[in-house]
């Protein structure tokens, strides 16, 4: 990935969504794409169809801070992706090899303190490093229980498990972008991207939409093959300690069938424990 050029397909990618009415255009009876054209957006962002050309094309990969802000209002990207195109517009430094991915003692202590509450650590690329019993017992019982990116698209059971499975997917993809920035040099992601993208077409077609949901909160909802429909919130946040590692924690209403279905879950979890 690292001679690919990141800013060009971003730019190309996020032109091909944007509706030509997001950006105050007229509608064209005659337009052959669905997004805007090349010379739209440099119309829209103030700079030359030619300069703009380049940009796509890789020619010129380092736009100033004001084109990029200007880029983004023609492209209408939220915070989160316009912080991205920013990312991508930098310089390349040379990167440092990945640290392996450990989880603080502590951190699993605490969360063994929770045996109510499902909890799991996320590494770079999903990959579940740690999780108490009850986080453990949530994801349990599937092909790729122990990896979220693979449980999603490469698990028989994942439209099942997930009823939701088209917002499950596009969160997932966009979230894997958004952790990754515009470090696509790391190994896990490239093996990752790569056996995804070989394995699952749903997997290509939302990669190459550059979109990013940076993973914060949400109410997802899992048909759990040993108690049933759940109705889950979560919270997604930072491990200060080790950068790239989230801790997700998820609950329930209080008194819904739900938070019912935790707690047989949670008994469940305690008596298929081996005795020590």
């Amino acid at each position: 990935m690292s001679d690919s050029n990141l800013l060009g397909e971003f730019l190309r990618a996020r032109r091909g969504t944007t509706a030509p009415a997001d950006a105050d255009l007229l509608a064209d009876t005659r337009r052959r794409v669905s997004g805007l054209r090349r010379e739209e957006v440099a119309q829209l962002a103030g700079v030359s169809t030619d300069y703009y050309v380049r940009l796509e094309q890789g020619r010129e990969r380092t736009p100033s801070a004001q084109v990029v802000d200007a880029l983004g209002r023609a492209l209408r990207l939220d915070d989160e992706a316009l912080a991205h195109l920013h990312s991508l517009a930098r310089p390349k430094r040379a990167r440092r090899r990945p640290a392996k991915e450990r989880v603080s003692p502590r951190l699993v202590q605490l969360m063994d303190a929770w045996p109510q509450t499902p909890a799991v650590v996320l590494g770079r690329c999903m990959t579940v490093l740690a999780s108490n019993l009850l986080g453990e017992a949530l994801f349990g019982g599937h092909e790729y229980s122990g990896d979220l990116l693979r449980l999603a698209f490469l698990d028989p059971d994942a439209r099942d498990f997930y009823p939701d499975w088209e917002q499950v997917a596009v969160n997932t993809v966009g979230g894997l972008r958004s952790a990754a920035g515009a470090d696509l040099d790391d190994p896990l992601l490239i093996e990752a991207v790569g056996e995804l993208s070989l394995k699952s077409a749903d997997f290509r077609r939302l990669w190459a939409r550059h979109d990013l949901r940076q993973k914060t909160h949400e109410t997802k909802r899992f048909r759990h093959p040993l108690v049933g429909m759940l109705t889950l919130h979560y919270e997604s946040m930072t491990v200060n300690s080790a950068p790239g590692q989230q801790l997700v924690v998820y609950q329930a209403d209080p008194g819904s069938p739900s938070e019912a279905a935790l707690g047989l879950l949670g008994s469940l979890a305690v008596g298929d424990r081996p005795h020590r």
